[in-house]
């Protein structure tokens, strides 16, 4: 059997921290992904380099994926077999709005 994976639909602020946390306490492989070009592949980049240095080997790969329309094969395959996905993405608040205003 091989090692669970884990999708973060969303490397946003919440979506990173997200990824990082999973990351580091090896509750598997992350994918991480976003509709803004290169972000989720240099985030997860990121914490792929972090690893050695904080004692952990969760694999982190990242993909870029379209805001609107089905995703590429390419996406489908990173994300196939996760055994959870954790969805952050979303608009961020705007003032004097509350967090049900945004459901």
């Amino acid at each position: 059997m091989g090692r669970v994976k884990v999708t973060v639909v969303g490397a946003g602020f919440v979506g990173a921290t997200a990824a990082q946390r999973l990351a580091e306490d090896q509750v598997g492989d992350v994918v991480l992904t976003d509709v803004v070009e290169h972000i989720a592949e240099g985030k997860a980049l990121d914490l792929w380099e972090a690893a050695p240095v904080l004692g952990y080997d969760s694999r982190t790969t990242g993909v870029t994926v379209p805001k609107e329309g089905p995703w590429p094969d390419s996406a489908l395959e990173k994300v196939a077999g996760s055994a959870a996905v954790v969805i952050t993405a979303g608009i961020p608040r705007k003032p004097g709005m509350s967090r049900s205003d945004l459901l």
